[in-house]
């Protein structure tokens, strides 16, 4: 079945344009599209799409609120909801993973990578545009600690940190793969335990907190 996704962006050019490529990608239908953030709030609740593409800078509900109030903390069944903007340093862009963000691209990501990361957050992956992956995290966790750091409930194994460091340097659960030389569902396996051991819902979250603890620092090798 195709993965069913609505588009929010205040230009209708981009969100047009957005939709366009989405629709000719092979497994992908565009099923609505709004011009604010409320719009696609109410859209969201009531298609229920699999995945939402959110432009962060859009009128009254701008793409963080509704990310929040999709995907955001509290939320009981959330949406996936990736973020695309025109800046690759944005303290919106940071505000958006906090908010509940499966993933984030640069609208000049080019289809491909689009498609991908609509069909990784479908799956209950994550994307985050490559070029600025570790760099960003990186940044605003420096400048913008989100206070005590929790630690985690059990101490990680080393496999558990080698998979932590990959994840947090944007790797995909096959990349990860390849790079330790293990099978996809050991992957799996990992990343679920990571998560329950430190608290955090998905991937991006994953990330931030191997920054904020200090686990992943400047000299981590990024793509």
């Amino acid at each position: 079945m195709s993965v069913r996704v609505i588009v929010a962006d205040d230009q209708e050019i981009v969100r047009t344009g957005l939709s366009m490529i989405l629709d000719a990608q092979p497994g992908i239908e565009v099923v609505g599209a709004a011009p604010d953030g409320r719009q696609a709030v109410e859209l969201a609740r009531r298609l229920r799409p699999d995945v939402c593409l959110f432009d962060i800078r859009m009128p009254g509900t701008d793409g963080i609120e509704a990310t929040r109030l999709l995907a955001g903390p509290g939320v009981a069944d959330p949406l996936a909801v990736v973020v695309i903007t025109t800046f690759d340093l944005d303290e919106y862009v940071y505000a958006a993973l906090r908010a509940g963000a499966r993933g984030f691209l640069l609208k000049d990501a080019g289809p491909a990578l689009l498609a991908q990361a609509v069909h990784a957050a479908a799956s209950g992956d994550a994307l985050i545009a490559p070029s600025v992956t570790a760099r960003l995290i990186e940044a605003f966790t420096d400048v913008e600690p989100a206070g005590r750091v929790v630690q985690p409930i059990e101490p990680l194994t080393e496999r558990e940190e080698q998979v932590l460091a990959a994840v947090a340097g944007g790797r995909t659960n096959s990349e990860v793969a390849q790079e330790l030389y293990i099978t996809l569902s050991t992957v799996k396996s990992h990343i679920a335990s990571l998560m329950a051991k430190i608290g955090v819902r998905n991937r991006v979250e994953m990330a931030i907190w191997a920054y904020e603890t200090k686990r992943v620092r400047s000299g981590f090798r990024q793509r």
